[in-house]
């Protein structure tokens, strides 16, 4: 599977381990920044790039995933849900991660860099990552309904307010 990355300066010491365990599980890695420690860093550039380059593989049938994380992970999870298909899930146990497959089709989680231990870092994107969709129903339309939402700006039947 094809796994886009993106950090910030507080991830950086995580994705750099993070790399290293998804290439040697057999994953092709893409790294969208930053390369270098900057404590002035942005991330919203690269957490769109990398939600972006997710979406972009999605539609041409390639599996893959995103990962992005920061110091708590919630500015980081709102930049990849800026992209239209981002679906981003901030994680923060082995329940979220999974759910965030499950129940909600998530292609990408966020994670805060400096709330876990790289080992529960990596346990939870081990966990996103093998979970797979449970296409129940309930979940398919809800996602649909959200889909539908990003695209017209309402959902039929469903009472969104103008």
């Amino acid at each position: 599977m094809r796994i886009h990355i993106a950090t910030d300066h507080a991830g950086l010491e995580l994705s750099q381990h993070l790399q290293d365990h998804l290439r040697g599980n057999g994953h092709e890695v893409v790294d969208h920044g930053p390369t270098a420690y900057d404590a002035l860093d942005d991330y919203p550039a690269f957490c769109i790039n990398a939600a972006k380059a997710v979406v972009r593989d999605q539609q041409a049938g390639i599996e893959a995933l995103g990962v992005v994380f920061g110091g708590s992970g919630n500015g980081e999870q709102i930049a990849a849900n800026k992209v239209v298909g981002a679906r981003a899930a901030l994680v923060w146990n082995l329940s979220t991660a999974e759910l965030a497959r499950q129940h909600n089709d998530a292609n990408v989680i966020s994670i805060g860099a400096r709330q876990h231990t790289i080992e529960e870092a990596v346990s939870f994107i081990d966990a996103f990552i093998a979970e797979p969709f449970s296409l129940e129903e309930r979940h398919v339309r809800r996602i649909a309904q959200l889909a539908e939402y990003e695209a017209t700006g309402t959902i039929a039947g469903k009472g969104v307010d103008a």
